[in-house]
């Protein structure tokens, strides 16, 4: 008789927490949703066989053998040419403001060093060597046979002198480091706002805050303004152990890498209060949360190349602020870019922050009503 009745108990508290599962559709949209969203994340997000990556040409030469090099190399389809610039200076400039990753050089004598090889490479390849794993990918075409001569065998002499810009060490923590401060600032940012309206609401603060005479946005704003000096003091700590610890070097201007790292606070802070309407516990709100960080982490090109995701990932991938703020932070820090330089990510992620705050602001009048 006691075995029945303990089974019985177990049985109707575990029918009571089904039954309160069953009523909260955020957790269970999180039960498919998750597994769902890991599986396309870590399928097609995480890719380390790099393919068409950015890439800009220079051909000086203008001969049949240029022209059938280039066309070889993006045959392989590990590059895609996305730009022809007239100079060697404007295809550095290219690579310094991140709108391609790999360049390539074909002097004006390129007929003669083709001529002379094995004795000289015939071109240069410049890859961005601030972004893992392109480095290893561009490398392996350093040796493909240039196309007037494909009957020689392979010699020592690679065909295209690689020269890996802003770390020519190829160091893993000049790559990592500054766009941690991103990654770090996405987990402070949008944790502690996610949880900001729901614990003023359990709290029974809300109520008292509805009967001042704030409106939305001012509320919105007056939650984000103490976080944003929190931001700013992560960033200068993680620049400072960055740079005494792991010898990264800060090539652009401090004011610049700031000014940045306001408009990417701003945003993870408008993410965080968008969150914190939706949700209507704080646990609800630690689960959406998390659902933004992983996709956040994994798809912005932090540790993984951003170019050999797929283009609707990367389109996905767009609309993370993180996305934006790792170009930038990697720009101004280790390719000395201006934040002018960078005014494609910078504007993006301004669209995001004005965007965010209006839509939680739009939430919050939305459930007063």
């Amino acid at each position: 008789m006691i075995a029945p009745a303990f089974l019985t108990r177990i049985f109707a508290v575990a029918q009571k927490e089904l039954r309160q599962m069953s009523r909260d559709r955020l957790t269970l949209g999180m039960i498919v949703g998750l597994p769902v969203l890991q599986m396309m994340i870590f399928g097609y997000g995480i890719n380390f066989d790099v393919r068409h990556i950015r890439a800009g040409v220079v051909d000086l030469a203008q001969t049949s053998a240029s022209r059938a090099l280039v066309s070889d190399l993006q045959a392989t389809q590990v590059l895609t040419i996305v730009a022809r610039p007239a100079t060697a200076a404007e295809l550095t400039r290219l690579v310094a403001e991140g709108r391609i990753s790999v360049g390539v050089y074909l002097p004006p004598d390129f007929e003669r060093r083709v001529q002379a090889w094995p004795d000289r490479p015939v071109g240069q390849l410049l890859v961005d060597g601030t972004k893992p794993g392109l480095e290893g990918a561009v490398r392996a075409l350093a040796s493909m046979p240039v196309p007037a001569r494909k009957g020689l065998a392979q010699l020592p002499t690679p065909t295209l002198e690689v020269n890996t810009q802003y770390n020519p060490e190829r160091r893993t923590a000049v790559q990592i480091i500054p766009p941690l401060i991103g990654v770090i600032l996405s987990m402070t940012m949008v944790l502690f706002t996610a949880t900001a309206l729901v614990r003023e609401r359990e709290r029974g603060n809300l109520e008292l805050l509805i009967m001042t005479p704030l409106r939305p946005v001012e509320l919105m704003i007056g939650k984000l303004a103490p976080y944003v000096g929190v931001g700013l003091i992560q960033v200068t700590v993680i620049l400072v152990v960055g740079t005494l610890l792991f010898d990264v070097p800060v090539n652009g201007r401090l004011i610049d890498l700031y000014l940045g790292a306001l408009l990417f606070i701003g945003a993870t802070l408008g993410l965080g209060l968008l969150i914190s309407t939706l949700a209507s516990t704080q646990f609800q709100a630690m689960q959406l949360a998390f659902f933004t960080l992983l996709p956040s982490i994994l798809l912005s090109g932090f540790a993984f190349p951003f170019d050999g995701m797929p283009p609707v990932v990367q389109g996905l991938a767009q609309l993370l602020p993180l996305t934006h703020f790792v170009d930038i932070v990697r720009g101004i820090v280790l390719r000395g870019s201006t934040l002018g330089m960078m005014i494609i990510p910078a504007a993006k992620l301004g669209v995001f922050l004005v965007a965010a705050v209006l839509l939680a602001a739009l939430r919050f009048r939305k459930r007063l009503g």
